[in-house]
């Protein structure tokens, strides 16, 4: 493939929107309240609407036949990129709004260094997408100070959340091989650059919620390069459903 490092570091991008919405999805008649129902399913919808405008790319640079379903559906789980902490399940909704609460923060200031690209696609789906990704920032932000700092037992339930995420935060600022080469290119967003104002946001947004921001200092990678939790393969199987069962089905 002539443009393979382009095609890899869309899958990155793409991947983490993928995998989280699939997960938001789940909760789709689950939500604590109607109204908190019917936004988690929105930000799933966000979510898989800009996962398309990337797949749609992807297929276009890969030139092989294969469609943005072929892409998002057909692969294996060592081929699928993305960072562990969209993966991991909804153990309860404060789990839920934490992670969500942690990828936002990054997803929102990849997406403003993204609209610099050189690549203008990569740009224009950047800056369609950060106004959506702002609000799923504000929702789940809203979300940790409400439970943060609201009774013993919401307090606890988030410190345990944020206390259980936290090792997968770190991977979010490592870069693949194809990250270094579309950064060389003026294509990609340098994440090493985002960390410190990462970790500070996410620090005084925790303090706000009385909650304290975790010691650790071990972190867990590997998404990035396919090596992925037990929690993926379960999910992939409830994914891939349909393409699987009845093969090249379309809409």
């Amino acid at each position: 493939m002539k443009n393979e490092n382009l095609y890899n570091y869309i899958l990155g991008i793409a991947d983490n929107s993928l995998i989280l919405g699939q997960r938001m999805g789940e909760l789709c008649g689950h939500g604590p309240t109607l109204e908190t129902d019917i936004a988690c399913t929105n930000i799933s919808l966000d979510l898989f609407g800009q996962v398309r405008s990337y797949f749609q790319y992807a297929s276009k640079i890969a030139g092989d036949g294969r469609t943005e379903d072929d892409i998002a559906m057909l692969r294996k789980e060592r081929e699928y990129i993305n960072v562990l902490l969209v993966e991991q399940p909804n153990t309860d909704f404060a789990y839920t709004m934490a992670r969500q609460f942690l990828f936002d923060v990054y997803h929102l200031a990849f997406l403003v260094e993204l609209q610099k690209s050189a690549d203008l696609t990569l740009s224009a789906i950047a800056s369609k997408s950060i106004k959506e990704v702002s609000y799923h920032e504000r929702f789940s932000s809203d979300w940790v100070k409400r439970l943060g700092d609201g009774t013993e037992e919401s307090n606890t339930k988030m410190q345990e959340a944020i206390d259980a995420l936290w090792t997968y935060t770190d991977e979010l600022f490592h870069q693949t091989e194809a990250d270094k080469a579309m950064v060389a290119e003026g294509i990609g967003v340098d994440v090493t650059k985002l960390k410190d104002s990462y970790y500070r946001h996410v620090s005084e947004l925790l303090e706000e919620a009385t909650l304290q921001v975790p010691e650790s200092k071990y972190f867990q990678k590997g998404g990035k390069e396919g090596i992925h939790t037990e929690h993926l393969g379960y999910m992939l199987a409830e994914l891939q459903y349909m393409q699987r069962t009845y093969p090249n089905m379309e809409w």
